[in-house]
């Protein structure tokens, strides 16, 4: 399994009016945390795209426990616990915690591997799969 974590500071206009994180902005918290994640494998989102990988999102789903507020400091754990280098598809795992330890969230992206010249699903990226490989 692979995990990577970040923080994430709550700014003010990431609020609703009682000062909690608005629940639209999770989904950009698991971004980042996934862009983190393959950031510290050594490569970006950017790379992989300018190598003619997209990676759209094709499913996401999300359980709230408690709140983040406004300048709580969040960690992301975003984690891969399944590696299938001839799937099209990758599923990460985010958990949202406070400064306390305190599980606030836990979210699934699942994302495919696409080629926009094809318009077609394609494997995993042999880069991808090999920085990944040690983990598993």
């Amino acid at each position: 399994m692979y995990t990577s974590t970040t923080q994430i500071r709550v700014r003010y206009g990431e609020t609703d009016q009682m000062g909690y994180l608005y629940y639209g902005f999770y989904a950009l918290y698991y971004e980042q945390g996934r862009a983190e994640a393959i950031r510290q494998l050594g490569f970006t989102y950017r790379q992989l795209e300018e190598a003619g990988v997209m990676m759209p999102v094709i499913e996401m789903n999300a359980k709230y426990f408690r709140p983040a507020l406004y300048d709580d400091l969040v960690t992301v754990k975003t984690s891969l616990k399944v590696l299938d280098k001839e799937n099209p598809q990758i599923s990460f795992h985010s958990e949202l915690y406070n400064e306390a330890g305190k599980l606030l969230n836990e979210g699934v992206v699942t994302l495919v591997f696409f080629d926009p010249k094809t318009r077609r699903k394609i494997p995993m990226p042999e880069v991808l799969y090999e920085r990944l490989a040690p983990y598993f």
